[in-house]
């Protein structure tokens, strides 16, 4: 979920994942398949799967289970019937919320994100909806605790690589790139031993919107919660303001 606090949510993010990292270690073994399927084993020429290996990195999935998951991958990719499906829809107040599935199952799915809308008082709209509010971007944050170089050392290399944007937050750095340069950029942060917090493609709102009514706020997280348990979505974008 983005926002402007957007590192205290991949931490919130990372806190849960740790308390069930089987679940997220099964959601990237699955996408690690559909990569695998769509453009073959080899990262060097598969660009899917080089961005699925650094989210899984960045979740801090071992090499060597990575390594089992594409190998299996290979030796089934005939028996991969999962397929990405995006839904966009409208969370209290107005936010706007999308989210990425992948499923061997549209019916089901379809179905749980429409109750999470439901539960959440919030309503599902038609594609494009609301993506156009959104624009996709490389996105790598990196923990200035975990970080014991110099700021502008770190923005040079990231610039040099291809990134189109550096910031300082109070206890994060933020890179940002255009998609295609993403893995670029991110092999040079990985090259120069700098440990990332988070590395993906991500979409970054252009706006934000805030909440102030307790039982909107509520709400919005009961949707977000429930499409956060559900193990057929991949990845859920607001453009909510925490702050």
């Amino acid at each position: 979920m983005s926002g402007h606090s957007k590192f205290a949510n991949i931490k919130h993010k990372k806190e849960k994942n740790d308390a069930a990292k089987g679940k997220i270690f099964t959601i990237i073994g699955r996408e690690i398949a559909v990569a695998v399927k769509a453009g073959g084993p080899d990262p060097a020429n598969n660009f899917k799967l080089a961005q699925v290996i650094a989210k899984a990195k960045a979740a801090n999935m071992p090499n060597d289970t990575i390594e089992r998951g594409i190998k299996k991958a290979s030796g089934e990719a005939g028996n991969v019937n999962y397929e990405y499906v995006t839904y966009e829809g409208y969370g209290p107040g107005g936010i706007a919320i999308i989210v990425n599935a992948l499923t061997d199952n549209k019916n089901r799915t379809a179905a749980n994100v429409r109750m999470a809308f439901t539960k959440g008082y919030g309503s599902l709209g038609t594609q494009g909806c609301v993506s156009y509010m959104f624009d996709e971007k490389g996105q790598i944050l990196i923990d200035k605790e975990e970080y014991e170089g110099d700021a502008d050392e770190l923005m040079m290399t990231a610039l040099d690589a291809g990134a189109e944007d550096f910031s300082e937050e109070e206890d994060s750095f933020e890179i940002i790139t255009a998609p295609g340069d993403f893995e670029t950029v991110r092999e040079a942060i990985e090259a120069a031993g700098i440990p990332m917090a988070s590395a993906e493609i991500t979409m970054i709102p252009q706006t934000y919107s805030s909440l102030s009514d307790e039982k909107d706020i509520a709400n919005l997280n009961r949707t977000l919660d429930m499409l956060d348990e559900d193990d057929d979505v991949q990845a859920v974008y607001t453009n909510y303001d925490e702050e």
